[in-house]
């Protein structure tokens, strides 16, 4: 009798201990195990258990997916525990903060205003204080692409809306987009998220190639749907996939066995004056255009653009993190690296630029000049643009024109 007892009681100790560690393996409310099992199950072994420990996106950002997700779909009540969560993944509250602030312009103010009541809660619970925007540099936008993206707008929305395209022009590109409370990659991560949870996938190819120019990975891009599956459910994200899967495409072929026989990647050819549009007025002073804008396939980090100054016209102040070459093509140009004199350029001369030197160039007071301009990428950012090209500093070239 006593080895039974003994037996039945080392049994209970057991049972008990092993009812002890499925408690603390569970993750969803209490009430879900008394309504739905099968959910509490999926919820610990698989979102929990599985698709948030797959290491292709760092707990970071799946958390900035997943609140993206949430607040674009208005799923208020699911805000403040993926906020703690964000906020101990290592999201910063001003990330937070950004982060409704850009999707009110990509899911609608009612539902940033529905998250900033519930993320209030959640900061006064943990005596995080009243946030301010940050007073660092804005972010600089590459000059070629925001020319060409700029001229499609106002091609193909100014005729109908042109409101709209003042406003998508000015302020969702001219000001959200280069505001540094969140990075140019993590505004990409979010906007691809909330596309996909709020079921837009004729946006995706813009905003998915935009990310990846960003610096998001192709599998970093890939895992965006995964995750948004779970929080958005299975039809947004397979309505997604074909359109990714054309961006991927696009972007590079899918990689195949190397043989010997293998056909190299075509050549590609960019047309001479493809694509000009006028450089956006933020970063350039006078009448410029930029056409034939190209970039090389991963994993070359080149792209460059043919750049027609009139004269007397001029880029901004700006830096390159690896450094620019200018074939000078015609006319008359003027060069300056800060603290230096202004320098002529002519057809035919090779300008190189180091990395982070502060610069311009441009057109001379009299004469119009081209350029093809050549820079490398790091970390997906081409250029940093800064202030813009004084008259007074323009002027110092009268003395060599």
């Amino acid at each position: 009798m006593k080895k039974i007892a003994a037996s039945i009681a080392i049994s209970t100790l057991a049972a008990a201990g092993a009812d002890a560690q499925e408690e603390r393996r569970r993750i969803a409310p209490a009430a879900v195990y008394d309504v739905a099992p099968g959910l509490g199950h999926f919820t610990d072994s698989t979102l929990f258990g599985e698709v948030w420990e797959r290491t292709e996106l760092k707990p970071r950002d799946r958390s900035l997916v997943t609140v993206s997700a949430i607040v674009s779909t208005g799923k208020t009540a699911q805000i403040g525990a993926h906020t703690r969560r964000a906020l101990d993944n290592g999201v910063k509250p001003e990330e937070i903060g950004e982060l409704i602030t850009h999707l009110a312009f990509y899911s609608g103010w009612p539902n940033a205003m529905s998250a900033v009541t519930e993320v209030k809660k959640v900061f006064d619970e943990r005596s995080i204080a009243p946030l301010a925007s940050s007073n660092a540099d804005r972010i600089a936008l590459e000059a070629t692409a925001e020319a060409a993206r700029s001229a499609t707008v106002n091609a193909a929305v100014a005729p109908t809306a042109q409101a709209l395209a003042d406003l998508t022009n000015r302020v969702l590109f001219g000001e959200l987009w280069q505001r540094p409370d969140l990075s140019a990659r993590d505004r990409s991560l979010v906007t691809m998220a909330a596309l996909i949870a709020i079921g837009q996938p004729e946006q995706l190819p813009f905003h998915a190639n935009r990310a990846m120019d960003n610096g998001l990975t192709r599998q970093e891009a890939a895992e965006v749907l995964t995750h948004v599956a779970f929080y958005a459910g299975w039809p947004r994200s397979m309505s997604a996939v074909p359109v990714i899967k054309k961006v991927f495409e696009t972007r590079n072929p899918a990689p195949q066995t190397t043989t010997r026989q293998e056909t190299p990647m075509d050549i590609q050819i960019t047309r001479a004056n493809s694509g000009a549009a006028p450089g956006p007025t933020d970063y350039f002073t006078g009448s410029v255009t930029v056409a034939g804008r190209y970039a090389g396939n991963e994993p070359a980090r080149i792209s460059g653009a043919t750049v027609s100054f009139s004269a007397g016209a001029r880029t901004a102040w700006h830096t390159h993190p690896l450094g620019q070459t200018l074939f000078i093509i015609s006319g008359k140009g003027w060069v300056q690296k800060e603290g230096g004199p202004v320098e002529a350029m002519a057809p035919g001369d090779v300008v190189w630029i180091p990395p982070h030197v502060k610069h311009w160039h441009g057109a001379s007071a009299t004469e119009a000049m081209s350029h093809f301009a050549v820079a490398e990428a790091e970390n997906g950012s081409v250029v940093t643009w800064l202030e813009k090209v004084s008259d007074e500093d323009y002027g110092q070239g009268s003395a060599i024109d």
